[in-house]
């Protein structure tokens, strides 16, 4: 069955001040969510069991891994993260960065709200 979300209607939230997240897709098999990163932001060093592809739509963003390594994802660009493998996502520029996460098997759209008050980052 096909199930339409519109944006402008979706669950949304901001985890932190102006970082902006909306629920495009939120399935067992797979979610996706659209987000906003004010200038210069990062989040919490993280990880989850699912694997992410984060496309970026607007911006630059680095990601960390595990190893301190970094890579840095442009507009157009996707990056594949493994799951359970630990990132930290920063919007390298003085404007807002945005894009996509897709996570397989899907995220609970939670996840930000659950962790930060958990500490369970």
């Amino acid at each position: 069955m096909l199930k339409l979300i519109k944006h402008s209607q979706a669950e949304n939230y901001e985890p932190e001040k102006d970082w902006k997240r909306t629920s495009l897709c939120n399935e067992a098999d797979i979610s996706i969510e659209h987000f906003i990163k004010p200038p210069k932001h990062s989040s919490p060093r993280h990880k989850h069991p699912n694997a992410q592809v984060l496309y970026v739509l607007q911006g630059k963003l680095s990601v960390v891994d595990s190893n301190n390594n970094t890579e840095y994802v442009e507009e157009g660009d996707c990056i594949y993260i493994p799951g359970d493998e630990t990132h930290i996502v920063t919007n390298e520029l003085d404007d807002i960065s945005s894009g996509l996460d897709i996570f397989v098997p899907g995220r609970s759209f939670d996840f930000w709200l659950k962790n930060k008050k958990g500490g369970n980052l």
